[in-house]
């Protein structure tokens, strides 16, 4: 039976768990139009109450693309022209939660913290390739 795609995943990363999510939000304009789209990624810290969530945006703008439906997949996230991830991979959370503790994120702090997913993108993609490719050495 397939997983529910609103039930958090587990990661576990140096000994520590997270549970996962991913959403879509989008705000109405004045019409009442669905109008900037954003995918978020959130990794909250286990067991609960240890750290606060980590929640990476990645806000639709000019030559980047989020999920709104075709031909992208529900989540693909990714430059136009260059470097994109699919969300729902674990291999693709993972790689952007190093780059965010790589970046400063504590998962001991007990605030709930938002980062622009966009400025991580091109270096967990990059690591995503690396392992990849890694993984295809070792096969």
């Amino acid at each position: 039976m397939p997983r529910h795609w609103k039930k958090p995943r587990r990661l576990v990363v140096d000994g520590r768990v997270y549970m996962w999510t991913m959403r879509h939000s989008h705000r109405r304009d004045h019409d009442g139009r669905s109008v900037d789209c954003r995918q978020i990624l959130t990794l909250s810290p286990q067991p609960a109450g240890t750290g606060g969530p980590l929640r990476i945006v990645f806000a639709a703008g000019p030559r980047r693309y989020v999920p709104g439906g075709a031909p992208f997949g529900s989540g693909d996230v990714g430059f136009t022209q260059g470097a994109d991830l699919n969300l729902h991979e674990p291999g693709a959370v993972r790689a952007l939660l190093d780059m965010a503790r790589a970046r400063g994120w504590q998962p001991d702090e007990r605030r709930a913290v938002e980062l622009d997913g966009w400025p991580l993108l091109e270096a967990a993609a990059a690591a995503r390739s690396g392992d990849a490719a890694s993984e295809g050495r070792r096969g």
